[in-house]
């Protein structure tokens, strides 16, 4: 995406509507309102960063590390509870797009939290309520939280901006990739972003997970590039004309590779 649509839709992702006053600190400078060039300039510069090993507590009330994540995507939607227009909607969408993604991948393949930025408000009760309200009952999505000085600096690892404003707050709807080591691997914006967006960096994660060289990677190497799009459908598929091809050109590979060694072997290069 270029930087002119990251700004129209960063810039058609900032809210303010909720339903009662909240105070919040202004992250990184961002003064009064939101600059959706600002917006994204502070999101995109946290590309590649490790995420810190925070404490979060869950919906639960259960006390968790961040770094259980680890060797496993992660998915990470920031929302605040007591928003009454955007951040639904947005949760809804991410329903959607996360049911997908367990279809195609499945449902072990990543993990989602949603955490509530409002540190003061958003407590595991609200959190719990929230996902009841929503309707989020996979078996790999958690609802959290955490103390202020914890979600500050989560918020800085993320790249996240949002500002308090008379009756809620401005942010950017964003939702973030994080890879099996823990790097941020890619920002979504909007509330209704593309499936594409979403799917399409999360299938790099997903399929990322073993050596090229292995057979684990070879057959994470086909299913990357069978795994595919089908407009008309609007959902994914699995080509199997591109599977067939991809491991007749494996076996291909091989048996070439063994003619190679024989031959060798028998010049008495063994």
């Amino acid at each position: 995406m270029t930087r002119g649509a990251l700004l129209a839709v960063v810039g058609l992702s900032l809210v303010g509507l909720c339903s009662e006053p909240v105070v919040a600190a202004v992250p990184d400078g961002l003064l009064a309102r939101l600059d959706p060039r600002k917006v994204i300039e502070q999101s995109e510069r946290s590309l590649g960063r490790y995420l810190g090993n925070y404490q979060l507590t869950d919906s639960t009330g259960v006390s968790f590390s961040l770094r259980d994540y680890r060797g496993t995507p992660l998915i990470i939607s920031l929302v605040y509870t007591a928003c009454s227009s955007i951040c639904p909607p947005t949760t809804q969408h991410l329903i959607k797009a996360v049911e997908e993604a367990s279809r195609v991948f499945g449902v072990d393949s990543f993990n989602v939290l949603t955490i509530g930025f409002d540190a003061r408000n958003d407590t595991p009760g609200r959190m719990a309520q929230f996902a009841s309200i929503q309707g989020i009952k996979f078996s790999n999505w958690r609802l959290a939280s955490a103390d202020p000085t914890t979600m500050a600096a989560l918020l800085r690892d993320l790249g996240f901006s949002y500002v308090a404003v008379a009756g809620g707050f401005d942010h950017v709807s964003q939702t973030t990739i994080i890879g099996r080591d823990g790097k941020v691997y890619r920002h979504v914006y909007g509330d209704e972003f593309p499936l594409q967006m979403f799917i399409e960096p999360l299938k790099d994660v997903v399929y990322n997970r073993s050596s090229p060289y292995s057979i684990g990677g070879i057959l994470d190497r086909i299913k990357f590039i069978c795994t595919v799009y089908d407009p008309g459908a609007g959902r994914y598929r699995i080509d199997y004309g591109l599977t067939f091809g991809s491991v007749i050109a494996a076996i291909s590979l091989l048996v070439f590779g063994g003619l190679i060694y024989r031959e060798w072997v028998r010049t008495g290069h063994a």
